[in-house]
C-alpha cells in the first residue's frame, strides 16, 4: 500500500472534488471515467486504498466480491446489463495501470471489440 495523500481516487472517495457517484456500497464507490472509452464507462473503486489487484491480499475476498457486485449494479443502472458489458482491471505498469488505486472499468453501451473471452 502506498501513501494515499496524493491518490486521485482517494480524494474522489473522500469527496474532495464533489464527484457524483453512480452507485455506492459499504466499501466501494462507482463514478464516471473522465476519458470514456465507451458510452458507458464507469470506474468501481474500493473506499480504502488498495494499490492494485496484486495488493488485494488473501482475506479480502469479501471486498473483491463487493467490487464485482457493484460493477454488476452499475451495469443494471446504466442499462447495459441485458445487451452486455465488459468489466476489466489493469494491474501494474506493464498491465497498463496508470492510477495505482485498484479500480474496475465497467464498459458498455455499444458493441465492444472481441477480446479474450
Amino acid at each position: 500500500m502506498s501513501d494515499t495523500t496524493d491518490c486521485i481516487f482517494c480524494k474522489i472517495v473522500r469527496g474532495d472534488f464533489g464527484t457524483e457517484f453512480v452507485a455506492e456500497s459499504d466499501n466501494a464507490v462507482a463514478f464516471r471515467d473522465i476519458s470514456p472509452m465507451a458510452p458507458t464507462h464507469v470506474l468501481v473503486v474500493p473506499k480504502r486504498h488498495v494499490s492494485s489487484l496484486q495488493d488485494l491480499l488473501p482475506g479480502n475476498s469479501a471486498l473483491a466480491g463487493e467490487l464485482l457486485e457493484l460493477a454488476s449494479t452499475v451495469a443494471r443502472l446504466e442499462g447495459v446489463a441485458d445487451s452486455g458489458y465488459r468489466v476489466v482491471t489493469n494491474d501494474g505498469a506493464d498491465g497498463g495501470q496508470t492510477i495505482f488505486h485498484l479500480h474496475f472499468h465497467v464498459l458498455g453501451g455499444r458493441r465492444l471489440n472481441a477480446g479474450m473471452g
